[in-house]
């Protein structure tokens, strides 16, 4: 195993590139005011072997099995399509069925696991379980107590059922009710709803915001509403579905650039500028760049100095989702624009959500005023959609007041530095153990890198044996040789607690430990040739 971890301005990089390549150096490190770290370790070549190796063996064994099936030498049919499905359309493609099939269904006790708590540190699961090969679950009456939530976006602990937001968001629904029944355009506009949006604009530093009742649809309605044909997105390679989806149904033009890569970002602006659009060589109406704040499977932060530095330069506009990066960086608590010390003024259109850090629901738009009131009235979201819950409004409200410190209480700012003490100690322990976790050091979101995709159900599994609950991923979610555990660090997580998910502090002591737990011989495979003798 080769470590990448590099202290000062350097920026690994992603999968498939060597670290010798000049184009992840950043071309501008006076933009940064500190030292900005990420890792990306390149896939060791044999872990790659053997990776496309189990899927290979997984995809011969399914196709033998569903020939054997064909002709009824096979006697599992579970794995097959019902008889009485057959007569309808297919609903998926047939390898994307085949996949979902032989594959997913193998591993899919993983996902979907039902919670009767609130979601925050510790969780407790209904325990169930499957009679035809995860086809179909069965509740056994027992729940699984006191599980390490490892998987929830709770990054500053607010998602509760005790305590100030919980207090306040009873008395609103005593006062408004649950519901709204109708959109803000029509009798849906509360004045609990004004003064949220007024709250978030103070919060984020702009003139002014609005909010909507779906982080996904913030994204995916907006971004129609301001592009349209004639108009160029630029887009990183790793954005959240919600901004493609969005990309898409503008009708403009999407180029992609490589993740966090400025040189191919550069390319792309120069050529857009130098060539205009396909076939009329017109200058585009907009040329608008998206990015995302943290991206939640890399656990990376975005350039954004280098990002707004070429924006000024090539004359475009910024859409910056800070769906993670709310709430959980920067000393303030306001996002990667207060991690990098930069002016909210210089990003056109601040997006984010309210589902992560305040633990409440639904997304936001901040910009300057005339931005905001076109959205009022042109986008889908604003004007077709039922207003939000009253006591979600009143969650974010008292959480954000809480984070800006106007509660008369240093909890806020004791929340960010927790989760900023949690994340730092968390990630350095997991680099001491050995393992390839990709990202910022800054970062709440932790991928740590299993690979092979044996890996994938065996980890969930066991962490669950563990009564620890995390998020296992693997294709097609990420690339096929780039399968991972993600962690989330919270502000709620105790120090016992992630003693627990990560209980070798001292590996020069613990090897022997290391050998005979099951648990992290799935996850040393690849790497406990390089633990520390």
């Amino acid at each position: 195993m080769r470590k990448s971890k590099h202290k000062g301005l350097f920026f690994g990089c992603f999968s498939g590139c060597s670290f010798s390549d000049n184009q992840n150096v950043p071309h501008n490190s006076s933009l940064y005011k500190k030292p900005f770290v990420e890792s990306f370790e390149e896939t060791p070549l044999w872990v790659a072997v053997l990776t496309y190796m189990g899927y290979g063996i997984l995809t011969i064994f399914g196709y033998l099995r569903d020939f054997l099936r064909h002709w009824d030498i096979e006697k599992c049919h579970v794995a097959r399509e019902r008889d009485e499905q057959k007569d309808f359309v297919p609903l998926y493609q047939d390898f994307e069925n085949f996949y979902t099939r032989n594959l997913y269904m193998r591993i899919r006790d993983n996902w979907n696991r039902p919670i009767c708590s609130v979601p925050g540190a510790k969780v407790d699961l209904v325990e169930r379980v499957t009679h035809d090969y995860n086809w179909t679950f069965e509740h056994t009456g027992k729940v699984v107590k006191d599980v390490i939530n490892m998987g929830s976006y709770n990054y500053l602990g607010f998602a509760e059922n005790t305590g100030a937001c919980a207090d306040a968001a009873l008395e609103v629904t005593k006062m408004y009710g649950v519901g709204v029944g109708s959109t803000r355009c029509e009798m849906g506009n509360l004045d609990i709803h004004e003064e949220m949006e007024q709250l978030v604009a103070r919060f984020l530093g702009v003139e002014s915001a609005m909010a909507f009742g779906m982080g996904f649809a913030t994204n995916s309605m907006n971004i129609p509403a301001l592009m349209g044909k004639g108009c160029l997105i630029l887009s990183d390679e790793l954005n959240h579905t919600s901004l493609v989806l969005g990309a898409r149904l503008s009708g403009s033009t999407i180029r992609v650039f490589k993740h966090n890569n400025m040189q191919s970002l550069e390319k792309l602006l120069r050529d857009a500028i130098v060539h205009g659009q396909p076939r009329t060589h017109r200058p585009w109406k907009k040329i608008l760049i998206v990015v995302e704040g943290i991206y939640s499977m890399e656990g990376s932060i975005v350039r954004l100095p280098e990002v707004i530095a070429l924006k000024k330069r090539y004359k475009a506009y910024l859409y910056l989702d800070e769906a993670h990066s709310i709430g959980a960086l920067g000393p303030n608590g306001r996002g990667v624009v207060d991690y990098f010390g930069l002016d909210s003024k210089d990003v056109d259109i601040m997006m984010g959500t309210f589902t992560k850090s305040f633990g409440a629901a639904g997304g936001y738009i901040g910009g300057k005023k005339e931005l905001i009131d076109y959205l009022r009235r042109h986008s889908h979201s604003a004007m077709y959609a039922t207003s939000m819950s009253p006591p979600v409004a009143q969650q974010i409200i008292t959480s954000m007041k809480i984070i800006m410190g106007e509660d008369g209480t240093t909890l806020g700012a004791d929340r960010l530095r927790q989760l900023s003490q949690n994340t730092t100690f968390f990630r350095r322990r997991l680099h001491e153990m050995g393992f390839i976790i990709y990202g910022n050091d800054d970062s709440p979101v932790v991928p740590l890198m299993l690979y092979m995709p044996a890996k994938i159900g065996a980890f969930g599994r066991e962490m669950l044996k563990r009564n620890i609950g995390t998020v296992v991923v693997g294709f097609p979610a990420t690339p096929i040789i780039e399968s991972r555990a993600r962690f989330c660090v919270s502000a709620a997580h105790t120090r016992e607690m992630l003693d627990t998910v990560s209980p070798i502090s001292n590996m020069k002591h613990k090897r022997q430990k290391v050998c005979f737990d099951p648990l992290w011989v799935i996850m040393d495979s690849c790497t406990f040739n390089q633990l520390p003798a």
